[in-house]
């Protein structure tokens, strides 16, 4: 499969010129590796070991379900219909017409073993997720049960930004593919990269469940977080004891993460991480990810020089480098934006629509890439 690329490179130059007017898109094929369909490894494919935990009927309902390998969660909650939830299907499967009783939700508990603090477990040697929903009483009333599968392709969407040592932060909404990239990244950059990668998992979402970390993180080293509020200082602990090139964390989000993210980088260690949000705008917007961007401050312009800018004399603007020079919007699995981000905020503080590349994969699954893009 064929990979589409723009002739222009300038993107990703630190000093970018800047143009009155947009440059007109202009793509080529090249071949600087194989791209492949986005697919399910077979082991991580093999829901079986998550099916254990589930009652016997709805265990022997989803075995002969067409739709198995889109299968994306199973949902338990007390005195409610058990449902299925389907890649690409927006609606809801009820599994059965009785309710989940207490007893299931019990047994389904035992065969788990312990849940964290965070209220997440991972069933052993997969990488399956379980999230409990609790009572007011602490007692377990609802499970969601997630499938977790090591889809390889994924990669061929940014691999080329991999070259350039450059810290990446990928930006979604929950569900959108955030950690099934991340985890792609850990084993292309150990692996074919031979980088020294370690993964910071706070609840063994990339990894998966166990002490022997998933093959498909290739040969990234694994750090688990006991509690989530010490993610910060395992990620500190890995770049003071362990010497990695590369460190990746999931689900940036607290004050001390981006103060520990912005230490490792600059120590110049290369950052994949990830956040919660639809676009870079919400990044700017909030008062503790800002920094990861740059930061803003309010600053107060003189009479001559607000005329110049034809502005107002109080105006916003980044305060700092940015800690991930890429920032990437993840729209859905094969919709990417990709932002220069210190370019891109300052746009965006200015009013203005920024420059970006846009990367998509066609129905033939081909990688399109459209650069100096005014992407809406």
């Amino acid at each position: 499969m064929s990979v589409c690329y723009s002739t222009s490179s300038s993107f990703y130059k630190h000093h970018i010129p800047t143009y009155s007017k947009p440059i007109s898109i202009s793509t080529r094929t090249i071949k600087p590796f194989i791209a492949t369909k986005c697919t399910p490894s077979d082991d991580a494919n093999d829901i079986h070991e998550l099916l254990k935990i589930l009652p016997h009927d709805l265990r022997d309902n989803l075995v002969v379900e067409s739709k198995r390998d889109q299968l994306l969660e199973v949902i338990l909650d007390l005195g409610r219909l058990p449902e299925a939830r389907y890649l690409g299907d927006s609606g809801r499967r009820y599994l059965r017409d009785t309710e989940v009783s207490m007893e299931e939700l019990e047994y389904a508990e035992n065969a788990i073993g312990e849940i964290g603090g965070d209220n997440r477990a991972g069933i052993t040697g997969t990488l399956h997720r379980i999230s409990a929903v609790r009572n007011r009483k602490g007692g377990v009333v609802g499970l969601t049960c997630r499938v977790g599968r090591a889809v390889r392709g994924h990669i061929d969407m940014v691999r080329d930004l991999l070259q350039f040592g450059e810290s990446i932060l990928f930006i979604g909404r929950p569900g959108v593919g955030k950690t099934t990239v991340m985890r792609e990244i850990s084993r292309v950059l150990s692996d074919e990269l031979q980088k020294r990668v370690v993964v910071v998992d706070t609840s063994n979402e990339i990894g998966g469940g166990g002490d022997i970390p998933h093959p498909a993180i290739g040969s990234t080293r694994r750090m688990q977080v006991s509690k989530p509020f010490m993610q910060h200082k395992v990620m500190i602990e890995a770049v003071e004891n362990h010497m990695p090139e590369v460190i990746i964390i999931d689900e940036i989000s607290t004050r001390d993460e981006v103060n520990a993210c912005k230490s490792i980088a600059e120590r110049g260690v290369m950052l994949i991480g990830s956040a919660h949000g639809d676009r870079l705008e919400n990044i700017i917007k909030n008062p503790v990810l800002s920094r990861l961007a740059g930061g803003v401050e309010t600053v107060t312009l003189g009479d001559e020089e607000a005329r110049k800018r034809n502005s107002r004399k109080s105006v916003s603007q980044r305060s700092g480098p940015s800690t991930f020079p890429f920032m990437i919007e993840m729209r859905d699995r094969h919709y990417w934006v990709v932002h220069k981000t210190e370019r891109s905020v300052d746009a965006l503080l200015r009013g203005e629509k920024p420059r970006v590349e846009v990367r998509k994969r066609e129905k033939q699954m081909k990688v399109i890439i459209e650069k100096w893009k005014i992407e809406d």
